[in-house]
């Protein structure tokens, strides 16, 4: 390969003693002409080497077709209304639509495909009124976590002329008589910086409808704690401004609130001790319900009464329990409640009182979502899909207690070709990691099949079974596909998220490398058909396996990934990962970043797998230049021929509202590399 020449400056860092060369740092300013040529010159070889794959049209036109199936989202009501997503197929983003009842024709209401010629613009979020006469709707472009919010008048289909800017990490929330709704904002920043400067000092406000955003009331914010976010969540009664307050990505958190009734009412604190997360669920008039995780690793459901909120007065409604206990919804005078076993859902209902109710069945060892609703409702809606069941869409009666099926995707392939299994997988230090398994029924374990292993393992969040196209076409092709639990995520608790943080996110990389050694020894595939695949965190993860076992692995699919992982606080949000990742400004935590960070830790001469790394122009929330600074030095270490691509995509992000174009281009892409790199041949 013939890889476009990357210059090196003479860059280092001293870091608690220890100096750290730094030689790729002039591919951090992204606006520079020069790292804007660098991104062109290494597309051009990129996209050169992968159209030159035979197979690439044919895995696209695959993609294309199996991609073109109706798909709805699960329905949310309001004043009567029903409001849904839906997409005919091959709609660069989904349109929005409204439903009279459950048997109307749907009623169009916003179709962001029409905001932008390219589908680059997408709907980021809706917030309704009580009446549904009024929706605010959040708008993100070209993949920015950037936001801007208007408002829809629900029976004309016209906006109003409200219009905010510099929206981020916020969604909206009405006042009860839909006079205006709370909001979070940054202070606007320099255009030039606007995708890389380090995001701090959020505020609060409260938008009065059709009122300038300059006449916004600042309703909390702290000049004192410039990493604290907010958000504000109007309680269904209307009474309370429900503040959490939040530091970072940890998922402890702080909870103030305000009494609405009181004109001017002071923000009350409530919890503020930091020492635990505290999920606001619903309210009985002064009595507040939160999921908490604090003395139950696994999550329980604790009543606090606002009028008397010492923790001698709370009341425990429902224990933790063996599974972890994720989201809970007050619906039809009881609590839903989703859980996680083995990383599969459960769902199980409880009186007001904590009393045990029936559990909803579900169809599978699937993932399960929605559950939406009001304490007088009668009804719920929710999602369920797993690896060869594209999300189909449930509702619930619950006086009867009865499940029907209210839409169903239908997807050109027979699911009973395929089976899906879990399999746990002791670690390096003896935990067991869930893996879940999916292929083709009738596998030979000759340890010829090509297979792709996926991980995330960080910031609690669970890894579950769910369908995708380019998972599918993957199996078809005879690939077996891998998903592995690792700690670091969501899948058991606090306990198991703590134990893949800071000084123990080695064990994050043991537990994949042990899941790649276990198919490998199970006679699944062998290393010469192996390869690895995760985005974000999960980018480093792929990041810091490749470099620490580049034996394991015949390829590498690193996506928006965290690769230096000294610096990474320093751009947009980064900081707010500190509470996983530690920081390289303490002395043991620098210790252990570096000895994994994956830019640092490429050494020249080694033989790397063939590497895909892929990112975006727009990605404001893992900041490409992890990916450059990656990318160049795996090009300067690579020794051997296989091939070391950057895959920059332009007018994109973090891969939030992606059109659907270019994900399928992406992905046929990917696939593509996988079938060359790995030798799969064609069936």
């Amino acid at each position: 390969m013939q890889y476009p020449k990357t210059p090196t400056v003479d860059q280092a860092d001293t870091y608690h003693g220890t100096v750290v060369p730094d030689p790729y740092r002039w591919l951090e300013d992204d606006n520079a002409e020069a790292t804007k040529a660098w991104v062109a010159e290494q597309n051009k070889v990129t996209f050169a080497y992968l159209e030159k794959i035979p197979r690439r049209a044919a895995i696209k036109d695959r993609i294309t077709k199996l991609w073109n199936f109706e798909r709805w989202s699960v329905p949310g009501k309001r004043g009567g209304r029903y409001f849904l997503t839906r997409n005919d197929g091959l709609q660069n983003q989904s349109v929005l639509y409204t439903l009279d009842s459950l048997s109307a024709e749907p009623k169009l209401l916003l179709d962001p495909n029409k905001l932008s010629a390219d589908g680059t613009v997408a709907l980021s979020g809706t917030a309704t009124t009580e009446d549904g006469n009024l929706m605010a709707y959040g708008l993100s472009t070209a993949g920015s976590d950037w936001q801007e919010w208007k408002v829809r008048d629900v029976r004309t289909g016209k906006d109003t002329s409200d219009h905010l800017k510099w929206v981020k990490f916020s969604g909206a929330s009405w006042l009860k008589d839909g006079s205006g709704f709370f909001y979070s904002r940054y202070d606007e920043p320099d255009p030039s910086a606007a995708l890389t400067k380090v995001n701090y000092f959020q505020k609060l406000y409260l938008h009065k409808l059709g009122t300038p955003q300059s006449a916004d009331a600042l309703i909390y914010h702290r000049t004192d704690q410039k990493d604290w976010g907010f958000h504000g969540s109007v309680t269904d009664d209307g009474r309370y401004l429900v503040i959490t307050v939040t530091q970072g990505t940890d998922p402890k958190n702080r909870v103030l609130y305000k009494d609405l009734a009181t004109p001017d009412a002071p923000a009350v604190e409530l919890r503020m001790a930091f020492d635990a997360s505290y999920d606001f669920v619903d309210n009985n008039g002064p009595v507040f319900y939160f999921k908490t995780d604090l003395d139950a690793p696994r999550s329980r459901l604790i009543a606090i009464d606002v009028t008397k909120p010492d923790k001698a007065n709370w009341k425990e409604l429902i224990p933790q329990s063996a599974e972890t206990l994720g989201g809970v919804n007050a619906v039809a005078g009881r609590f839903v409640a989703e859980y996680l076993k083995d990383a599969h859902t459960v769902v199980r209902t409880f009186g007001l009182d904590g009393k045990p109710m029936a559990d909803i069945p579900l169809p599978g060892l699937g993932s399960a979502g929605g559950f939406g609703g009001r304490k007088e409702d009668t009804e719920t809606f929710y999602s369920y899909g797993d690896f060869t069941v594209p999300g189909v869409i449930y509702r619930h009666d619950f006086a009867t207690g009865k499940n029907e099926v209210f839409r169903q995707p239908r997807v050109d392939f027979d699911p009973s070709l395929y089976e899906t299994k879990q399999v746990f997988v002791p670690s390096k230090d003896g935990t067991k990691v869930p893996v879940f398994l999916t292929h083709k029924k009738g596998l030979k374990l000759d340890g010829t099949n090509p297979t792709l292993l996926y991980g995330y393992g960080g910031f609690n969040i669970p890894l579950t079974p769910g369908f995708a196209v380019s998972r599918l076409v993957w199996m078809e092709m005879g690939g077996v596909y891998a998903m592995a639990n690792l700690r670091g995520g969501g899948e058991y608790g606090e306990e198991w998220h703590q134990a893949g943080t800071k000084l123990k996110k080695q064990n994050v990389f043991d537990d994949f490398i042990s899941a790649a050694e276990w198919l490998v020894k199970e006679k699944y595939t062998s290393p010469q058909k192996l390869a690895i695949q995760g985005g974000s965190n999960g980018g480093l993860l792929v990041g810091a396996c490749m470099t620490q076992r580049p034996d394991l692995f015949r390829a590498a699919l690193p996506a928006v990934g965290v690769m230096d992982m000294i610096r990474f606080q320093k751009f947009t949000i980064g900081w707010a990962w500190q509470s996983d990742y530690g920081s390289a400004d303490d002395a043991e935590q620098f210790k252990a970043l570096y000895a994994y960070s994956p830019y640092h830790n490429l050494k020249p001469g080694t033989r790397y797998p063939s590497t895909l790394v892929t990112t975006a122009d727009h990605d404001d929330r893992v900041v490409p230049a992890h990916s450059f600074k990656f990318a160049a030095r795996l090009q300067a270490c690579q020794a051997g021929e296989n091939p070391t691509l950057i895959r920059v995509d332009v007018k994109a992000g973090h891969g939030g509202g992606k059109p659907t174009a270019k994900v399928i281009e992406e992905q046929a892409d990917v696939l593509a590399f996988l079938v060359k790199e790995l030798g799969v041949e064609a069936k």
